[in-house]
């Protein structure tokens, strides 16, 4: 049995956010996939419970009306799969989101908890921070929007208070000529295992030379990040080996990963610089070019 103090489902995103207010110890239930192992395990702090599972101001896939593409932050991993919109203009998101755990989870796993539980090896924040979203964020004094740059402070936390909650991620769509992205993640196992390293690249070609280069990854540092050197080594460059080479070096200079049970640290060096070059190619391939 669950040791749960505290129970309440909210009716509106307001209803939660005042239940949140109203108890500091109060954690949010969508998917439950994180919560329940927490509960299982009788972790003191996951005693009181504000439900949020089901509530459509969390769901749904659309245009809004500025342009962005928005994405309900209770949005389960298999529907961000299976939509038309994400298939067409986030193809990489789809591409992580299916490299989550199986069917059964993510069927139920939602969008939002992946990324607001803090994790760096979290496979959504990776195309995520490729594709530039912003969060929309409810709060009691109304809403505000952040950027998912910066979202992710440190191992497990993130850049949101108490009473305040992810309703929806916002993309900026552009013209998709000449751009292309892609995801990759190594793990021990095919499925149902955690990143050991996880990637995404955008690519945006002008002629015969990289634009502009987006390259992100999980658990090459403390969160999820974007790589700045690279990013700059490609940016204007042709596409060539040379260019692909000096950004699978420039990239060690962003990532920072650590020794864990799961692999070494000049592992996860190695893995970095393989999926770097993996990764890029299959983005400019995407985006219609050829590396020489």
């Amino acid at each position: 049995m669950f040791d749960i103090a505290t129970y309440h489902r909210a009716a509106t995103i307001s209803e939660a956010i005042n239940l949140l207010s109203n108890n500091p110890q109060a954690k949010l239930l969508a998917g439950g996939t994180d919560v329940l192992i927490q509960l299982h395990h009788h972790n003191a702090r996951y005693r009181h419970i504000v439900d949020i599972h089901g509530l459509s101001e969390l769901r749904g896939i659309a245009f809004t009306p500025e342009g962005t593409l928005r994405i309900g932050s209770a949005t389960t991993f298999t529907e961000l799969i299976e939509h038309p919109l994400t298939r067409q203009h986030l193809p990489a998101l789809c591409a992580a989101a299916a490299s989550i755990a199986g069917p059964q989870i993510r069927n139920v796993a939602t969008y939002g908890g992946n990324i607001c539980n803090g994790a760096t090896s979290a496979d959504s924040a990776t195309p995520t921070l490729i594709y530039d979203a912003s969060l929309e964020i409810h709060t009691p004094e109304g809403m505000r929007f952040a950027p998912i740059q910066g979202f992710h402070t440190g191992p497990g936390k993130v850049a949101l208070e108490q009473h305040e909650i992810v309703a929806a991620f916002h993309f900026p769509v552009a013209s998709d000529a000449h751009t292309g992205s892609a995801h990759f993640k190594y793990a021990m196992r095919d499925a149902m295992d955690i990143s050991t390293i996880g990637c995404a690249a955008r690519c945006r070609l002008q002629g015969d030379s990289i634009d502009e280069l987006r390259l992100a990854f999980g658990v090459a540092a403390p969160t999820p990040i974007r790589c700045q050197h690279a990013e700059q080594t490609a940016r204007h460059a042709p596409l060539t080996q040379i260019t692909l080479n000096a950004i699978c070096e420039a990239v060690l200079q962003d990532v920072a990963p650590r020794s864990s049970w799961r692999a070494s640290k000049e592992f996860r060096l190695h893995l970095i610089q393989t999926m770097t070059r993996k990764v890029i190619s299959e983005a400019v391939i995407a985006a219609g070019g050829k590396l020489l």
